[in-house]
């Protein structure tokens, strides 16, 4: 395991100068979504609010029975069900980066770039919000049990723990999206809305994955079972609250059946095993995947 942690630290190189770079690269391209997206222009009653391919019952014989509207309308609830979690685990990643900060040195690069993300994570909150809106989608989010206990992650999460789980909610985000903002057949808002998270995250992700290395490095063996533990949990409930299962009432279809058609839709499984592969595997790699929180993991389709 020391030699994987060592050629990912190799690759990370310096945290200054990966701070440095990422700085550099916010400069050059960094959007403000309430004036770069066109909040006034029509939204199209035929397109998709996703790509419909990633939708949770996308391949079942109830996405079959369904009108080409009730699909619109679902696609459309199920996109922003997804931004409504992104929303709640942005609030928890924008508390966490300002609590390792906090005792930093402010003059530094690395203190700068996670001011900087913590700003985007601002606005991307924001624009979720306000697509959803435009939509004139109620908001959804995550249940009230889950959203409580979370209190206790976003106050006491820290290191690779912190960046790790960061990576779950990031990651399967920006599968999706690199889909959504290709796709001619979604509304507009949505594959721009698309595209500014895809294009910013992606230095959030970089700055992530480093810090886990570095993080994890010199873990002792009861904290990294610690952290595999407490990471399995945080992946099954983002995982698992993606799509709030009031989104089948809004579509017209019975909710209990809609909800038995997704639990046991193989294509749906396969989209979030895709959806998480890169950071599993990452994570893996560095001795965060295993124990008994792999269970729950399977339960949700991660693995």
């Amino acid at each position: 395991m020391s030699t994987a942690h060592d050629s990912r630290l190799a690759r990370a190189g310096d945290r200054q100068e990966t701070a440095t770079r990422l700085l550099a690269s916010s400069a050059r391209k960094s959007y403000d979504p309430l004036v770069e997206i066109d909040w006034t222009a029509p939204i199209p009653d035929d397109l998709y609010g996703m790509t419909p391919e990633w939708c949770s019952l996308y391949g079942t014989e109830m996405w079959e029975s369904m009108t080409h509207e009730q699909r619109v309308t679902l696609t459309k609830h199920e996109a922003a069900s997804i931004a409504g979690t992104g929303i709640w685990f942005e609030m928890i990643l924008m508390q966490m980066l300002l609590r390792d900060i906090y005792s930093h040195d402010p003059s530094t690069p690395h203190v700068q770039f996670a001011l900087t993300e913590i700003a985007d994570e601002c606005r991307h909150s924001t624009m979720f919000a306000r697509s959803a809106q435009r939509f004139g989608i109620p908001s959804y989010r995550p249940k009230r049990w889950i959203r409580e206990t979370s209190r206790i992650f976003k106050a006491t999460a820290t290191g690779s723990l912190a960046y790790g789980g960061t990576l779950f909610a990031e990651e399967i985000l920006d599968m999706m999206q690199r889909d959504f903002m290709r796709d001619d057949r979604i509304q507009p808002l949505t594959r721009t809305v698309s595209k500014i998270h895809v294009v910013e995250e992606a230095r959030h992700i970089r700055f992530a994955r480093e810090e886990t290395v570095r993080r994890v490095r010199n873990a002792s063996w009861f904290a990294r079972a610690r952290v595999r533990l407490v990471l399995g949990v945080t992946a099954y409930f983002i995982v698992t609250s993606l799509v709030n299962k009031q989104v089948y009432a809004a579509a017209g279809l019975d909710v209990d059946a809609a909800v038995a058609a997704a639990k046991s839709n193989q294509h749906y499984h396969d989209k979030i095993r895709e959806g998480c592969a890169r950071t599993v595997a990452f994570l893996d790699e560095v001795g965060l995947v295993g124990g008994p929180s792999t269970r729950l993991m399977r339960r949700a389709h991660i693995l």
